[in-house]
C-alpha cells in the first residue's frame, strides 16, 4: 500500500481511517436476527465500502447550516474571530450557483503513479434527514500539486438543509492510481462458461454455505452470510499465502547467508 503523509495549516483535526459508527450513521446495533430493521452495516460490501479511505472532521464550534433560498446558496453559522489569524475566514464560499466550497487546509502527498480522490462520506448515503453535506468528486494528483486542498459540495435541493457540527466527518478521501485506463472487454466463450459454471455451483451450495446464517428481517426481507462467510475465507486463504511466501523469503535468504 502507498505511504500517504499530511501537513496541516490553522488548528484541523488530523486525517484519521474511516470507522463504523454503530448505534450512528452506520445503523443501529441491531443483530442480524429475525424480526430486525436491517441496517447499513450489514451490508457487508457497503461496511468494506465505507471504510477504504480517509475522513475528516469538521473543526469548529459554530454550526454551519447551509440552504438554497431563490436560487443561491444561502450559508448561515455565527462566525467568531478566527482560530488562526492567517486562516480564510469564513472558511465556506459560495461557488457559482449550485455549490459552495471550503478551505480544508489539507495537504496529502502520495507516491507517483498515485492520486487523492474526494468522495462524498459514505454517511450521507445512510442520512434519513439528507443533512450531510454532498461532497463533489474530485481527482488531485498531488504527487506535482503541493498546494493545500479546497473542496466543493453541491447546494442541497429547496427544504433540505445540510449541517456541519463539530466532530461529525463530512468528506471522504481515497488514495488510488492515477492512471484511470482499463483494458475493458467482453468475455470470451469460454471465460463466460467458466463464470457461468461457477455462478450455478455457487447458487446449488448456497444453502449450505448459508447454514446457520439466513434471516427475515422487519420487512420480510431474507439475508444470509454466504458472501460473508466467503469473503472470511478468501481473506484467510490470502493470509496463509502471503505467511507462506514470507517464510519462503525467509528461508531462501537463509540458504544464501555465507557459512559462518
Amino acid at each position: 500500500m502507498p505511504t500517504v503523509k499530511y501537513r496541516l495549516h490553522g488548528h484541523r483535526p488530523p486525517p484519521q481511517p474511516i470507522r463504523l459508527q454503530i448505534p450512528g450513521w452506520a445503523g443501529a446495533q441491531q443483530p442480524r436476527a429475525d424480526g430486525s430493521h436491517e441496517q447499513p452495516w450489514h451490508c457487508t460490501p457497503f461496511s468494506e465500502s465505507a471504510q477504504y479511505g480517509v475522513e475528516l472532521l469538521y473543526p469548529f464550534r459554530e454550526e454551519l447550516r447551509v440552504r438554497t433560498v431563490r436560487g443561491k446558496v444561502q450559508l448561515d453559522a455565527d462566525w467568531g474571530a478566527p482560530v488562526d489569524p492567517d486562516m480564510m475566514w469564513p472558511p465556506f464560499r459560495p461557488f457559482g450557483a449550485d455549490f459552495y466550497s471550503y478551505q480544508l487546509s489539507l495537504d496529502l502527498e502520495v507516491p507517483p503513479g498515485w492520486s487523492v480522490r474526494t468522495e462524498p462520506h459514505p454517511r450521507y448515503f445512510t442520512d434519513p434527514t439528507h443533512s450531510t453535506p454532498l461532497a463533489v468528486p474530485a481527482l488531485v494528483r498531488s504527487e506535482w500539486w503541493p498546494m493545500m486542498f479546497f473542496c466543493i459540495f453541491k447546494a442541497p435541493p429547496r427544504g433540505v438543509t445540510h449541517v456541519f457540527r463539530q466532530g461529525e466527518p463530512f468528506i471522504s478521501l481515497i488514495v488510488l492510481p492515477t492512471d484511470p485506463q482499463l483494458d475493458l472487454r467482453a468475455m470470451d466463450e469460454a471465460e463466460s462458461a467458466e463464470r457461468e459454471l461457477r455462478a450455478r455451483r455457487l447458487a446449488a451450495s448456497r444453502d449450505a454455505l448459508a447454514e446457520g446464517s439466513r434471516w427475515l428481517s422487519s420487512t420480510n426481507t431474507v439475508f444470509d452470510g454466504t458472501y460473508r462467510h466467503m469473503l472470511r475465507a478468501a481473506k484467510a486463504r490470502d493470509r496463509a499465502k502471503r505467511e507462506d511466501q514470507a517464510g519462503a523469503g525467509d528461508r531462501t535468504s537463509a540458504g544464501d547467508r555465507p557459512p559462518e
